[in-house]
């Protein structure tokens, strides 16, 4: 993620405060009809190229913390407490398989070195012989040890920045870029999906369409290119660009902050100036075959809407991308706004032109869909479950007992019928955001006053799906406050039934020893064993990453296995209170157990961070 809370509105607000408040915990979920965005291009991409423009380049500027510099405080509730697991299991770890170090710093490839913006927005997908990793904006390509390498971990391609994807596509998604671009690898078809949001405004245009709202009738999404995607093109291979001093924040020609809320009086929405305004896109590249350095179609996607803090999630029917409007308040009667969004998958495999729908929902927390791991599919024409955590930030309530889950249906032939169903409340143990959300100083660090951030109020990426024999299965985490004034990772298995209801079977708090694990990612692999990759630290511990585990038919609620340590941080991060904002755990399709992971810690002395990779198997799978 790059910006949020953008804090130079929060004075303006505070004369509405007092009204809102008092109404705010009854705030109804508000669910709008469907948008439809065709493509405004597409082609296939030529080798990939770096950028000279990046329009993220005061990602790095620190941000004031929302809640001061408490830490995480006891809940002190006895229903959150009986989930909570304060001894590690005992069970052999799962085993490190491999080890590497990813883009930040000391990181050198074929392309050269490169800056790295704060946070780094971990992004990491798998395929059979590849690993891809994205940071913030820059791009990296390394070898899997398979068929076709000898090693894990060789850097084959990167830095670039992530917008070389479209090298010669033209138009935002080749000249803009900004961070929170995401990179999947589609199980089903064998495919990359590179996905990057523009958090600028592109020209007005004639046939843009004004934004929907909630009640609205389906609208179709303007494309972004004409006559895209065009032909595949190959990915462009770049030189070693010659080295630019960092541009400095707020720097003429730098896009605004991301997620900026509402406007100071006088101003349109996003704090645009009032009169006519571009719209913002949403840039997709899809990759021809398993092979991330072979060729892409490309395709770009209106967004009337700020499409910050995207999450795509591969079903059959779509690539589903939801965003987030922005996060401050959008009125005095809607608290959050977030687009739920879905393109036509099937045509994007062919390279055909295709569309996008969307759908406004209000008041609700971060969306997550439902992402397949695996290749064993949904019944045919199953809607995409979508979750997103209880309470709201924006309206001061950090606690709450439930999960919201909402069925996305889309229908490409008839976007009208497109539907996201009313929200359902899934009952669940008690939780309290940790250090109540996000943007707070909260995870204590050995030998300074800086605490970093915890992204507490949120479901983390992925949201995973599998289904094992008749079995459907939906992984899910956040982080919370514990009973020992600690961090905690509350993770949950839900159930798919034959009416497509989502239910709990199963959670957890993972709490040992009082100390922080927050930031996590989780994924279940062939077998139904759950593996968490999260970062770990504390008053006396420097922030690193580690992984724990269960399997199948171990006693619900528990992680049996004890903790996989991928790397112990060596210093303090004190330039900013923003840590990560987000990880990624990936199943690797080679064999479906191994489970990779990426997160940050910081080298002794390093100013900023550096990125550790790593493959764990659980015991038994194979």
């Amino acid at each position: 993620m790059t910006r949020r809370y953008a804090l130079l509105v929060a004075l303006s607000l505070v004369a509405l405060a007092a009204g809102y408040l008092l109404t705010s915990a009854k705030r109804p979920v508000a669910v709008g009809k469907v948008t439809t965005e065709a493509a405004l291009t597409h082609d296939t991409s030529a080798r990939l190229a770096p950028s000279d423009e990046d329009d993220n380049a005061a990602e790095g500027a620190e941000e004031q913390a929302r809640g001061g510099g408490a830490p995480s405080e006891a809940p002190k509730n006895a229903e959150g407490a009986k989930v909570e697991q304060a001894t590690m299991g005992t069970k052999p770890a799962a085993a490190l398989l491999a080890s590497f170090d990813g883009l930040g710093v000391g990181f050198e490839g074929p392309q050269g070195t490169a800056t790295v913006r704060n946070p780094s927005d971990n992004s990491l997908a798998v395929g059979p012989d590849h690993v891809v990793q994205i940071v913030n904006s820059r791009m990296a390509i390394f070898s899997k040890k398979g068929s076709k390498f000898d090693t894990t971990g060789s850097v084959l391609y990167g830095p670039v920045a992530t917008n070389t994807v479209f090298k010669g596509f033209g138009g935002n998604c080749e000249e803009r870029q900004s961070g929170d671009a995401v990179v999947r690898y589609d199980q089903l078809a064998d495919r990359w999906l590179f996905v990057l949001p523009l958090f600028s405004r592109g020209p007005v245009r004639p046939d843009q369409i004004e934004t929907s709202r909630v009640g609205d009738p389906a609208q179709v999404m303007v494309i972004g290119r004409p006559n895209q995607p065009g032909a595949a093109m190959p990915l462009f291979v770049p030189p070693p660009p010659p080295p630019t001093p960092p541009a400095a924040p707020g720097a003429p020609g730098q896009p605004p902050a991301r997620g900026a809320g509402a406007p100071p009086a006088g101003q349109g929405r996003r704090g645009q100036p009032e009169g006519p305004q571009g719209q913002y896109s949403m840039c997709y590249a899809v990759s021809t075959s398993s092979d991330p350095m072979g060729s892409y179609y490309r395709y770009e996607f209106l967004r009337p809407l700020f499409p910050d803090y995207p999450r795509p999630a591969i079903w059959p029917d779509g690539y589903y991308t939801p965003t987030s409007t922005g996060d401050n308040r959008i009125s005095e009667t809607v608290a959050t706004q977030k687009h739920a969004c879905v393109a036509d998958r099937a045509k994007m495999l062919k390279g055909e032109p295709a569309s996008e729908q969307c759908v406004i929902i209000e008041n609700v927390n971060f969306l997550n869909n439902s992402d397949i791991d695996g290749k064993a599919l949904p019944p045919a024409g199953a809607p995409n479950v979508m979750i997103a955590g209880g309470g709201r930030q924006l309206d001061d309530i950090y606690q709450d007992s439930v999960v919201m889950a909402w069925n996305f249906h889309v229908d490409w032939a008839h976007p009208e019928n497109t539907k996201v169903s009313e929200a359902v409340k899934i009952p669940v143990a008690p939780y309290h955001y940790l250090c109540n959300g996000q943007l707070t100083n909260c995870v204590p660090q050995p030998g300074t006053d800086r605490r970093l951030d915890a992204q507490g109020d949120k479901i983390m990426q992925r949201l995973v799906y599998r289904r094992i024999g008749n079995r459907e299965s939906i992984v899910a985490v956040h982080s919370v406050n514990t009973e020992a004034a600690g961090g905690g990772v509350r993770w949950y298995e839900f159930r798919i039934d034959s009416k497509r209801n989502v239910t709990l079977y199963q959670q957890g708090t993972y709490a040992p020893e009082g100390n922080y694990r927050w930031m996590a990612s989780a994924s279940m692999d062939k077998e139904g064993n759950i593996g968490i990759g999260y970062s770990y630290g504390g008053p006396q511990i420097f922030p690193g990453q580690r992984f724990a585990a269960r399997l199948a038919n171990d006693p619900k609620g528990q992680l049996t296995l004890k903790e996989t340590v991928l790397v112990e941080g060596e210093g303090v991060q004190t330039t900013t209170v923003r840590w990560e904002d987000y990880t990624s755990l990936a199943m690797d399709p080679s064999d479906d157990c191994t489970f990779w992971y990426v997160g940050d810690y910081i080298k002794k002395d390093a100013a900023t961070y550096s990125t550790k990779i790593g493959a764990f198997r659980v015991a038994g799978c194979r």
